[in-house]
């Protein structure tokens, strides 16, 4: 199925919702998907393994080409050696920067390191199986999987308040129009006249608004708004999402 040469956005993106159906049935029957694309055979979710998670996120952000973003998210990292990324077919994609990483310290558990790297998506970028290969410092190997459908999930638009405008009170929620196959929503606030301090990151929301804290915004206040929005979140085929984007910044201010 040639998702990428459908020209109709609605007609694709029901085209992609069928698949995904169609795919995570395969998945959870055990069935494989094609004699060269082979179901990953274990009872569990296919992004773990004994080291850690692996996924792959479709990015559209502003002023660049469509991107993936690969990463894998592991408390062994002080014994990792090499992590590789493969296409469907094992020919090599990516190995993610061991110095480029994102601290994370859970309650109670032992602190991770999330290692990512930006890579733009070439022409004719299958769907499928992409695999990550986690070399140890031991010698021992470890194989996880993330399934790819190629999409671009459209930029949040519909801003309000709307980009530079000046509002006579402290609004009490951002707002902006539902993104079609857009499932949940981050918000980042920054205050612009505190040398564009981040302020405020949302939890995931499932409505297209964000209700603000009392408090958070000021009057006389100069702010920048970006949405991040997602098509899924932890899902057992497309895992912790597959398709997201990024918002232009939008910057309003509020009248002493």
């Amino acid at each position: 199925m040639q998702l990428l040469s459908i020209s109709t956005p609605s007609i694709r993106r029901t085209s992609i919702t069928l698949l995904r159906i169609f795919v995570l049935g395969m998945l959870l029957t055990g069935l494989p998907l094609s004699a060269a694309d082979p179901v990953p055979k274990n009872d569990r979710d296919p992004h773990y393994n004994e080291i850690g998670f692996f996924d792959i996120h479709v990015c559209n952000w502003p002023d660049r080409s469509l991107f993936f973003m690969p990463l894998f998210s592991t408390p062994r990292f002080a014994e990792t050696e090499k992590i590789e990324v493969f296409y469907p077919d094992g020919s090599l994609l990516s190995e993610l920067d061991l110095r480029n990483f994102r601290k994370i310290t859970p309650k109670n558990k032992p602190p991770k390191r999330v290692f990512m790297i930006e890579t733009d998506v070439p022409p004719g970028a299958p769907d499928g199986w992409y695999s990550a290969r986690i070399s140890m410092k031991d010698g021992n190997q470890y194989l996880a999987r993330d399934y790819v459908i190629l999409d671009s999930l459209p930029h949040a638009s519909g801003h309000v308040p709307a980009p530079d405008q000046e509002v006579d009170e402290v609004p009490k929620e951002l707002a902006w129009d539902p993104i079609p196959g857009a499932g949940f929503y981050q918000v980042f606030i920054r205050d612009l006249w505190n040398d564009s301090k981040l302020i405020h990151g949302s939890k995931l929301l499932s409505e297209s608004r964000l209700a603000l804290p009392q408090g958070l915004l000021e009057k006389g206040g100069y702010y920048s708004w970006v949405i991040h929005a997602r098509d899924t979140n932890e899902h057992v085929l497309l895992g912790d999402f597959n398709h997201g984007s990024l918002s232009q910044p939008v910057n309003f201010s509020i009248s002493d």
